[in-house]
């Protein structure tokens, strides 16, 4: 038996540096997905702190997947689950403070809502879109993620990561070659943190604000159902949801997945459905709007992992 089978042999968890933080084998990934579907991670790994993360990242086999997961808003994972090391950053991750200058620094596992309201609560104004924005400061990095037309690069000084070497770097919203709704950082960065610039507000202006944002996505979007949120990018010069809807695709279903009827550039699960499902149907949506419209719909959900049956 040579080394490389031998290797396959003994769990990964096994092969792992040892660590602060917590490590799980076999780690189910469907109860904290928003679409709640999807198999398990082969490992998951909560780092205690920042170089905690660093030590795994040098220590790990070299050969090893490594995938961050933040709060599984904008994410399909795929029935057969999640090869390698899935990565959720912690408490650690999530502190916030504010800055001179109307400044704000925040963890890239805080909550987008929560950065919002850590910036209302300082005075700090022109971060109120980010209380529109599903997950965490991490994917909205990762994805330039934005609402209510502003988006994360607009309010960008810089931001933290560390690379699969276990590297620390730090960029701007042009070193990151930020545009809608991507990011061009090198797939392997984890972010770790940022640095936002806003101006000085009075709260209580700032709070009705992010009240009135959140009134018009309650009232025109189906977040109190199993979604993942936006799942098309809107092509140039055109608005997803009408060209989904010209196609005749709101209300459509596969299995129990369906398009919403509320906002039909959102995909529901409406008990039962299976991440297949819900990746076909919408694989059926952008062949229906390419038919009519001649427009290519690009996925803005992440699908990771593989389907049911898949070699992981």
């Amino acid at each position: 038996m040579n080394a490389a089978q031998t290797r396959q042999e003994i769990p990964l968890i096994e092969r792992l540096p040892a660590l602060r933080g917590r490590l799980t084998a076999n780690a189910p990934l469907d109860r904290v997905t928003w679409f709640r579907v999807g198999g398990p991670a082969e490992v998951l790994f909560k780092p205690a702190d920042k170089e905690d993360l660093i030590a795994f990242l040098k220590g790990k086999p070299k050969e090893t997947p490594v995938t961050v997961l933040g709060v599984g808003s904008n994410l399909l994972v795929r029935d057969g689950g999640v090869p390698g090391v899935v990565i959720r950053l912690g408490r650690e991750f999530v502190k916030m403070k504010a800055e001179e200058g109307s400044v704000l620094e925040a963890g890239a596992a805080a909550l987008d809502l929560n950065v919002a309201k850590a910036a209302q609560l300082a005075g700090i104004a022109g971060l109120e879109f980010f209380c529109g924005v599903p997950g965490t400061l991490g994917g909205a990095l990762r994805m330039n993620a934005g609402a209510y037309g502003k988006e994360t690069k607009d309010v960008l000084i810089e931001a933290e990561a560390v690379d699969g070497e276990g590297a620390l770097h730090r960029a701007g919203a042009e070193d990151l070659g930020m545009s809608y709704r991507h990011s061009g950082a090198p797939e392997d960065w984890i972010f770790l943190s940022a640095r936002l610039q806003g101006e000085p507000g009075d709260p209580a202006e700032i709070a009705g604000r992010m009240e009135e944002i959140q009134r018009q996505r309650e009232e025109s979007q189906p977040i109190r159902t199993r979604t993942g949120g936006s799942t098309f990018k809107n092509p140039p010069g055109h608005k997803a949801w009408e060209l989904i809807d010209k196609a005749g695709c709101r209300g459509l279903t596969r299995g129990d997945a369906q398009v919403s009827e509320k906002h039909c550039n959102f995909l529901i699960n409406k008990g039962e459905a299976s991440a297949a499902d819900i990746e076909a149907l919408g694989e059926e949506v952008r062949r229906r709007v390419k038919e009519t419209s001649g427009v290519e719909l690009q996925w803005e959900i992440k699908r990771i992992g593989v389907p049911a049956g898949g070699a992981a």
